[in-house]
Formats: structure tokens, C-alpha cells, sequence
């Protein structure tokens, strides 16, 4: 495993699970000293008109490519979650190089850019990365992690100790929850089946980080000449923006995750600095 895969992995991991903590505290501590993580989302950062938080991600996107997809959306993580216990599971799973949903990414952005602005509320939060997750937390796993706290509170309690207290677990509507069980099932079916496909086809963060990212300064970059053709890193590449054949990458599908950098056995694909655009940056159609 790469170096740059490592911090990734473990970067990506501690926001999720800080992140989840914050949906499911009923302390209502966490949010003091966690909040901020609410505050870099992307959206719930342009609906702040945090100006500075918006234009901090932005340029991180110009300069390292979809990190934010990678590291720090709860929901990219989850899906991640999901393909990793698809690939562990279905011992043989491999990821193949597709061609681009630009129509659909581009319809479902003009989709929510109408549905934010003519108000529909319901529809926008539907659609927003960071607003699903938190409805899939706070709808699936917060009823489970009280249930936890409360079985603990009972055994502590007849040990005659009080570290825990009880709490009452409930769900805040049939609707909201069978949107969460919807959403849940949806998202984590495409990441079981193909890895990151809400990401690069639905998620209306991922078309416009995405767009950006085509002008990123670093970037996967395949090596023609140190290229073996053995194609492991298209079959690793949970974004299927890799088509190893004409050594070619979909910058705009990318979430700079170094799962290609690390199997990479001949050094064929590395990531660097692009200053001379050695790789087409325009998405790939077929």
C-alpha cells in the first residue's frame, strides 16, 4: 500500500467517524467541539455563504483533485465502505473502465440548482451528499447506537453503576425513515456493485468538483513507456474512470483515492504535478 493511500485511508476514516458522531450523539456535547466538520461540506458551506470555506475547497480541488470526495463527504466514505466489503466478500471482484454519465450528471445538477431555488426543500435534501448521509445516521444508526447505550446503562446499572443513563430510542417519522432505508439501499447498492457510480452519476457536489478537477494540478499520471498492460489499475479503480488500454484517466470521475498509485507494480501510474498536461484532462465518452 502506498504512503499517499495510507494517509488517505486514515484521514478518510477518522472524518467518517467524527462526522458519524455528530448524528449520533444525544449528549448533545460533540457538536461544541466537532461542529466544524459540519461547516467544510461543501454545501452546507455555500448555504453559510462561507465564501472562504467555499473557495478553500475549491482550490484544494484545483490543486490535489477530488479529495474532498475521497477524505472528507461522509457519503463518499460510506460508499467506499460498501465496495470494499463488496470486493472482500465476492473474493474475484474487479472494477472495469465505463464510459461517462455527463448527461445525466449535468441534468440531475441543473436538477437541484432548479429544486434550491424554486424552494423544494425535500427534493434538494434528497440530493445533497452530506444532507442523505446524515439522514441514513440519523434514521438507521442512531436508533441502533441508542439501543447499545441502553443495554450498557442496564447491565452497568446492575452492577450498581451509573456511567450510563438511558435513553429513548425513537424514529421521527415513517416517511423520513423509508427515505433513509431508500437511500440507504440505493447508494449502497450502486457502491456494491460499482464502487463510487452515485458519486460520478447522481451527486450533484461530485459534477462540479468534478469539473474542477479536470484542471487539477496534481494527478494520477500513467507512464506509456513503464506500462506493462496488466490493467490492475482500471480493475482497482472504484471510480471505472481508467481505461488502461489507451492509457487514459477521467480526471472529472477521479476521487484521487491511490488505489491505482499503490498496485501499480512497475511504478506505471504515479501521482504528481501536471504542468505540462501530459494527459488528456477532457472527461472520456464512448
Amino acid at each position: 500500500m502506498s504512503m499517499l493511500r495510507k494517509i488517505r485511508i486514515t484521514a478518510a476514516s477518522a472524518c467518517f467517524v467524527l462526522i458519524t458522531l455528530l448524528f449520533l450523539d444525544f449528549t448533545r456535547i460533540l457538536p461544541a467541539f466537532l461542529g466544524w466538520l459540519a461547516r467544510v461540506q461543501f454545501v452546507p458551506a455555500l448555504l453559510a455563504a462561507n465564501a472562504g470555506m467555499v473557495a478553500a475547497l475549491v482550490v484544494i480541488t484545483l490543486l490535489f483533485g477530488r479529495v474532498y470526495c475521497s477524505v472528507i463527504c461522509p457519503l463518499g466514505v460510506f460508499q467506499d465502505m460498501a465496495a470494499w466489503a463488496s470486493r472482500k466478500i465476492q473474493k474475484k471482484k474487479r472494477y472495469a473502465h465505463a464510459p461517462a454519465r455527463t448527461g445525466l450528471r449535468y441534468a440531475l445538477l441543473a436538477l437541484f440548482v432548479i429544486a434550491f431555488v424554486a424552494g423544494l426543500a425535500p427534493l434538494f435534501a434528497l440530493l445533497e451528499p452530506y444532507s442523505a448521509y446524515g439522514r441514513i445516521a440519523s434514521n438507521l444508526f442512531a436508533p441502533v447506537y441508542q439501543g447499545g447505550n441502553n443495554a450498557l446503562a442496564y447491565f452497568a446499572q446492575r452492577a450498581d453503576s451509573y456511567a450510563f443513563y438511558t435513553v429513548d430510542v425513537w424514529i421521527k417519522s415513517a416517511v423520513t425513515f423509508g427515505v433513509a432505508l431508500a437511500s440507504f439501499g440505493v447508494i449502497g447498492y450502486l457502491a456494491w456493485r460499482n464502487g463510487r457510480t452515485y458519486c460520478n452519476a447522481i451527486c450533484p457536489v461530485g459534477t462540479v468538483l468534478g469539473f474542477l478537477s479536470r484542471f487539477a494540478l496534481f494527478r494520477p499520471v500513467i507512464d506509456s513507456s513503464k506500462c506493462g498492460g496488466c490493467r490492475l489499475c482500471e480493475r482497482n479503480c472504484k471510480a471505472s474512470c481508467i481505461d488502461a488500454q489507451s492509457h487514459r484517466i477521467d480526471y472529472s470521475r477521479c476521487v484521487a483515492c491511490m488505489n491505482c498509485v499503490a498496485v501499480c507494480r512497475p511504478g506505471a501510474i504515479r501521482y504528481s504535478c501536471v504542468r505540462n498536461k501530459t494527459q488528456p484532462a477532457r472527461p472520456i465518452n464512448r
